[in-house]
């Protein structure tokens, strides 16, 4: 009774904070505030995850409380979205400065996490529904804040339309599931019992349903065209999209887990993540752009995630779009200092980095090996020791086989180390939080892991065949369509801003 009240205690406190925000925000946006009002918001904003923090690190408790759903991953994805909102509205509190709409940022921004918040809280598929709407809608609405530049206003069209697309897709998912088993809540409509109520056919459609949903606002193949087209927003938009928005399919497919048994729609969605991985990982090779570089890694990170997800390995897929969100919001809030001085030729020729890097291999394959007869006996390990021993190589190569002399690789090999003993503590800590919440859902057949896991080794080889071969024509094809891939419409492009030169007129 006691850890029921303290819970229903700390969850009004919380939309207290969050009502609070709300209103500052809208108090904002009256030309009679001044503008040095940002930093009283920006303190309203801080107490809403204050609060969840609290609740995630002082209570342990799966249950609804009205409306809502309390467990570890409810909290943690709470605490997550409005903590990234609270960073990034911070940052834009001068970057901003002089833009037209620069109050009616904040008040976006505002309404973007919270109603994010909201929807990964919610116990009620109507709410939820709802709630992932506004979100959707707010976004578009911030891309558009510039519509006098014909770009941007491009841009939120693209976006508008594909968020519809996917809103009214998990929308029909959501009613066709209340219309089998006669429930809204969302843990009720997912016990055994109704679950069992699902025709092959039935769960197959929800399940196709729920992926469109998700892939569309994570950037997959073949609707990447929103999130390149919405490049020309300003970054902290681009930043704000970590925010539980365009890795939204880790925490959806999460709460839909039981759903999900490694029938055909798990084999789609790990056929579409894994062509995406190698899309995206091509087109921010070639992009020249920096934030375009950014939203290729962006699509071939998500497409990760989702391979996560449609293996069963839901804890580490929200492992990854945490770090990911945190990481990727950080490098696109930095993208105006990242025009580079001139660097020389990286020494790849010397008999040492030859050897580094082919230690550097070795020690990926090792571990990756090492991790695969360890894990667990689960489909999903072979992907997880793939993706571990190429991240441990990639990362050497760049941090140790190319430093600047001895200094520089010691440097790095301690940077590895370091972050590597950072990675194992979060994983342990995210680890012990969900383990009790976040199901393990069934894998997909053995043949379809090991048809995608051919498919990325295929795309690797074909990228190093590529640039091993850089004057063949076989590379400038693959170039030319991969830089085509990574491009804009023609109605979003446009070399200067006239806009700007008829509003100086």
């Amino acid at each position: 009774m006691f850890v029921s009240l303290s819970l229903s205690s700390l969850l009004t406190l919380f939309f207290i904070m969050l009502i609070a925000s709300w209103l500052s925000g809208l108090l904002f946006l009256h030309p009679r505030v001044p503008l040095s009002f940002v930093r009283i918001h920006i303190c309203i904003l801080a107490l809403p995850p204050l609060v969840s923090l609290f609740a995630l690190v002082t209570t342990s408790v799966n249950d609804n409380v009205g409306p809502w759903h309390l467990d570890s991953l409810a909290l943690l994805m709470v605490f997550f979205v409005l903590a990234i909102g609270l960073i990034i509205q911070r940052f834009s509190v001068r970057y901003l400065m002089g833009d037209r709409s620069y109050r009616k940022y904040f008040t976006l921004f505002t309404f973007i996490t919270s109603a994010a918040s909201i929807a990964w809280l919610s116990a009620d598929l109507r709410l939820m529904i709802l709630s992932w709407g506004v979100t959707l809608a707010c976004l578009t609405l911030v891309i558009r804040l510039n519509s006098g530049w014909k770009v941007a206003s491009e841009a939120s069209k693209v976006s508008g339309r594909l968020f519809a697309f996917s809103w009214f897709s998990f929308l029909l998912a959501v009613i066709w599931l209340f219309h089998v088993t006669g429930q809204w809540q969302l843990s009720l409509a997912l016990t055994n019992e109704n679950l069992a109520q699902l025709g092959a056919w039935e769960k197959t459609g929800i399940n196709l349903l729920i992926i469109l949903a998700v892939i569309i606002p994570a950037g997959q193949w073949p609707f990447q065209r929103w999130l390149i087209e919405s490049v020309v927003a300003p970054t902290p938009v681009s930043a704000i999209m970590h925010a539980g928005l365009v890795n939204a399919g880790g925490i959806m497919l999460a709460r839909f887990s039981p759903l999900f048994n490694g029938d055909i729609a798990s084999i789609v969605l790990l056929i579409l993540a894994s062509i995406s991985v190698l899309i995206g990982t091509g087109i921010s090779l070639v992009q020249v752009d920096y934030k375009r570089q950014l939203v290729g890694s962006t699509i071939g990170q998500m497409g990760f995630m989702l391979i996560q997800c449609a293996l069963g390995a839901y804890i580490a897929a929200i492992i990854h779009l945490i770090l990911h969100g945190l990481f990727k919001a950080t490098l696109f809030l930095q993208a105006g200092s990242a025009v580079r001085r001139f660097e020389g030729p990286t020494r790849t020729n010397d008999r040492s980095s030859y050897f580094l890097i082919m230690a550097g291999r070795t020690l990926g394959l090792v571990v990756g090996a090492a991790f695969w007869l360890m894990a667990p006996s689960e489909g999903y390990q072979l992907i997880s020791a793939l993706i571990l021993g190429w991240s441990l190589s990639v990362s050497w190569t760049q941090l140790v086989a190319f430093g600047e002399g001895r200094i520089g690789r010691v440097a790095g090999l301690s940077i590895l180390g370091g972050a590597a003993f950072v990675y194992f503590i979060i994983h342990h800590l995210f680890y012990k939080w969900l383990h009790t919440t976040v199901i393990q859902s069934v894998q997909p057949p053995m043949s379809a892991i090991i048809i995608v896991v051919c498919l990325l080794l295929f795309g690797s080889a074909i990228g190093t065949y590529a640039t091993r071969n850089r004057s063949s024509a076989s590379f400038a094809v693959l170039y030319l369509w991969l830089v085509r891939l990574g491009e804009a419409k023609p109605k979003s492009v446009e070399s200067h801003p006239n806009y700007l030169k008829q509003f100086l007129s």
